[in-house]
């Protein structure tokens, strides 16, 4: 970043803020062009700053910042509109994807695919005024988040090269893919041929496919994040045991 001291005009959306000092606060933003950055919006907290009610999460803006080092100075942030907000099982929902953008996308990496999958998804979440989340969208959000981290799932042929068949069993192993199983053993994680290829093809009409899909992207992400555990995951926790 230190070549591109000046950056004005960038779409992004905030997905975390912490306190800095007495006024300030340091923000984390996925911006289209520059990746996950942080930005320290200078007197932000104070009661009239022009931009204390901008800096939300879910929202899309557009930012100018200026500086150098790995914390650079926000200079302007306008709200864009277009974003209904987030309530219920969609808030919660969102939280999550800030969760693991913040815990995967390294800094300063542009990933501008998944920005607009993320601004999607976002709208896709704000669509039922329930808030209700269907599930099959926040499968193809994780799906396209590993494919831009370089970690993209094979899910049409086993580790061995051979087509995935529908009516057999199999287990995931990372970086390897889908190992034949002879039959559903009590021990691994199995999944149906069918799943693999439901997920592929974006296709969660089938319970079970739609069952094992959540539970081999819970075990793919558990594994990308290095045994981080995220706060959304122990506040549901805590919830459930409610």
């Amino acid at each position: 970043m230190n070549l591109r001291s000046k950056v004005d005009g960038q779409p992004a959306f905030v997905l975390h803020t912490i306190p800095f000092r007495e006024t300030s606060l340091i923000i984390e933003v996925f911006s289209r062009d520059f990746g996950r950055m942080a930005l320290l919006a200078r007197g932000a907290r104070r009661p009239r700053s022009a931009i204390r009610g901008l800096l939300m999460a879910f929202q899309p803006l557009e930012l100018a910042w200026a500086g150098k080092g790995d914390v650079l100075t926000l200079m302007k942030a306008e709200w864009q509109g277009g974003q209904p907000l987030l309530a219920g099982e969609a808030l919660f929902c969102g939280y999550y994807l800030n969760e693991l953008l913040m815990h995967l996308l390294p800094r300063e990496d542009a990933h501008e695919r998944l920005f607009a999958s993320y601004g999607e998804m976002l709208l896709r979440l704000a669509a039922d005024p329930s808030g209700k989340v269907n599930e099959a969208d926040l499968r193809r959000f994780e799906k396209a988040l590993l494919q831009e981290l370089g970690y993209g799932l094979v899910l049409d042929h086993d580790s061995d090269g051979r087509a995935i068949l529908a009516d057999a069993h199999y287990t995931y192993r990372m970086e390897e893919g889908p190992i034949l199983l002879p039959h559903a053993e009590a021990s691994a994680q199995v999944v149906s041929g069918k799943t693999l290829l439901d997920l592929a093809n974006n296709d969660f009409t089938d319970t079970r496919s739609r069952i094992e899909s959540k539970q081999l992207m819970r075990t793919l992400m558990a594994y990308y994040l290095s045994g981080t555990e995220l706060e959304t995951r122990k506040i549901f926790k805590e919830l459930q045991e409610l």
